[in-house]
């Protein structure tokens, strides 16, 4: 058995390789057959017609010109958007700064992913032993051993946020009422590996936070968020009252 045979090529085909592998060898082959490379002729790349090898050449030149450019475009896109999330960041950031107490913080924090980030469905929610679980459209303080905590673990474990769909109970205990409006979902954890709590945000849209996204900026705001909440000292309970106090 020949190695032709072996391979499973009939002559026609073993004819062709043996054509195509002479001349990926002898790249100066049409250079010295002028004639014959005028004689070629090849189907047009859209049909109809043939065309000489030089044109085609050409179409496949452009394809590719054409390709490099939705390419560069695509980048440029990419690019822009990345240039206005950072400039969101950075309004963000001088809002934080310029505030003087904890309450005014958590205030900023609503107003600039509202104002600026078009988040209408947020949710800041902090763990904090000195508070009894309150409920807020945006503020949520709940208790370290509150049951709704552990559906978080994995994301705690992680520190890193992520997005996409999540449980039916987790969308309960962020949005409350507007839960069944919500279609996909961004969260970050806040502080080392959750011990603030977590930013939670919610769109009706759910391919609006989808898996594959970059969470890149997420995370830094993220990191905004829980360094401006330690510039503040947290409000503690009265030994006698029970009410909060600075």
């Amino acid at each position: 058995m020949t190695t032709r045979e072996a391979r499973g090529l009939n002559p026609a085909e073993a004819e062709e390789e043996s054509v195509a592998r002479y001349l990926q060898q002898h790249p100066d082959f049409f250079e010295r057959h002028l004639s014959l490379l005028a004689r070629l002729r090849l189907p047009h790349a859209r049909g109809g017609a043939t065309v000489s090898l030089i044109e085609r050449q050409v179409e496949v030149l452009r394809e590719r010109h054409a390709a490099i450019e939705r390419k560069l475009s695509d980048f440029v896109s990419v690019a822009r958007a990345n240039d206005a999330i950072a400039e969101k960041v950075h309004r963000f950031t001088r809002r934080l700064m310029r505030t003087v107490t904890r309450e005014a913080t958590i205030e900023q924090i609503e107003a600039s992913l509202r104002e600026d980030f078009d988040a209408f469905h947020s949710v800041l929610v902090l763990i904090t032993p000195h508070a009894r679980d309150t409920e807020q459209r945006f503020l949520r303080l709940v208790a370290p051993d509150n049951p709704a905590l552990k559906s978080f673990e994995s994301l705690f474990a992680s520190g890193k946020p992520r997005c996409g769909q999540i449980r039916d109970s987790q969308r309960e205990f962020l949005f409350g009422t507007e839960a069944n409006d919500i279609g996909s979902v961004a969260l970050a954890p806040l502080g080392d590996h959750g011990s603030l709590g977590l930013l939670a945000l919610g769109s009706t849209d759910r391919d609006r936070f989808h898996p594959g996204m970059s969470t890149e900026f997420l995370a830094r705001i993220a990191d905004l968020i829980a360094d401006a909440l330690l510039r503040f000292p947290e409000p503690t309970l009265s030994p006698h009252s029970g009410e909060r106090v600075a």
